[in-house]
């Protein structure tokens, strides 16, 4: 079982907290015994993980403000005072990129570039965490899985910025690592590449399990636009202790951690998108089904997989859940938050389960 130790009474900053990832990590830190503040937009879909779990009241503290607010994030993260800054905060649906693609680039490139900023001036941070997403990689179809060496690159927005803030992100690391902030000490920064999360609490549109569910509940099939798109499936929770991990020993030996991370399942669990809709449907059951969309609408690419053996060998971190697990722990989040269940303890106990506690 991991010791979090480190993690009782420390101070983090969280960007993204009322957003799916970062309400789950938010909750997972709050597990560990951390001081979390969290600092992000009003929830963007209705319902949102955030009201769903009651999270606002669990937090250290939470501000509704927006990351390409330089000034106010400087501000608050002043006043937080944070030990590690784990960065979620990002305009995160492919599609929506393609629509608005100056938006995103905002967001992602220029909000990230606010974050760090506001980072410098803070005297007792050790640890910088900043999740990107495994697109940044240049895709060149191959067979093979992508380490964290291989070339940055985008052939469509959002993985296009992904990869511009993952490149900003060495940049910070070459000039400010050991002069980050006012402090003594060095200040560690990486860049964690997550594969496709799932999990409960996931609203957005145009995102495999939300269309999903919304779908079922409706009594309606879930429309795939490119069912035999390969992606390495896991559950949003899965990662988790390797980030904690990973925030640890930036703040022990930053020199030798600030890097590219990768965070994805097993190659196992790397399955086509028709694949795992087909998990959806008999995992929820009765007259669950899915179609294929006869003309998709947006670029997407067809294959790609991530190679975690970085992570597996220096962190010792490893997935727990497979792929048919981490569809079940989503549809049980979802059945009881359509029967109106309190989602608060069935949010701790997944985490548990993850924790090993």
């Amino acid at each position: 079982m991991k010791d979090y130790s480190f993690w009782r009474g420390r101070r983090v900053f969280l960007t993204g907290h009322t957003g799916f990832m970062g309400g789950w990590l938010a909750i997972f830190l709050t597990r560990a015994g951390a001081l979390v503040t969290g600092y992000a937009l009003v929830p963007q879909t209705n319902p949102s993980f955030y009201a769903a779990t009651g999270l606002e009241a669990r937090l250290h503290r939470s501000v509704i403000a927006d990351i390409r607010d330089g000034q106010r994030i400087k501000d608050e993260m002043a006043a937080a005072d944070p030990e590690v800054v784990f960065h979620l905060a990002a305009q995160a649906i492919v599609s929506a990129a393609q629509v608005d693609p100056v938006h995103t680039y905002d967001v992602n490139v220029m909000g990230t570039i606010k974050v760090l900023e506001a980072a410098r001036g803070c005297q007792a941070l050790r640890s910088v965490v900043v999740v990107t997403t495994d697109k940044v990689y240049k895709n060149n179809a191959w067979a093979w899985p992508y380490r964290e060496i291989d070339e940055l690159g985008g052939k469509e927005p959002y993985s296009s910025s992904k990869a511009c803030a993952d490149i900003l992100l060495d940049a910070y690391r070459n000039v400010y690592l050991h002069s980050f902030n006012p402090g003594p000490a060095a200040v560690g920064l990486a860049s964690i590449r997550a594969g496709n999360i799932i999990g409960g609490g996931d609203w957005a549109q145009n995102r495999l399990v939300p269309d999903a569910v919304r779908g079922f509940v409706a009594g309606k099939p879930l429309v795939l636009r490119n069912p035999a798109s390969t992606r390495p499936w896991q559950h949003v929770l899965d990662p988790f202790p390797g980030y904690l991990e990973l925030a640890e020993r930036l703040a022990a030996d930053p020199a030798k951690y600030s890097s590219g991370w990768n965070f994805g399942p097993a190659l196992e669990d790397c399955r086509e998108v028709g694949v795992i809709a087909g998990h959806l449907c008999r995992e929820w059951g009765g007259a669950a089904r899915f179609e294929v969309e006869l003309a998709a609408k947006f670029y997407e690419e067809r294959l790609l997989t991530l190679d975690c053996s970085k992570a597996r060998l220096e962190l010792d971190w490893h997935p727990s859940w497979p792929v048919e697990t981490a569809v079940a722990r989503t549809i049980e989040w979802y059945r009881a938050f359509y029967e109106k269940a309190d989602m608060w303890p069935m949010a701790q106990k997944h985490c548990a389960e993850i924790a090993g506690s």
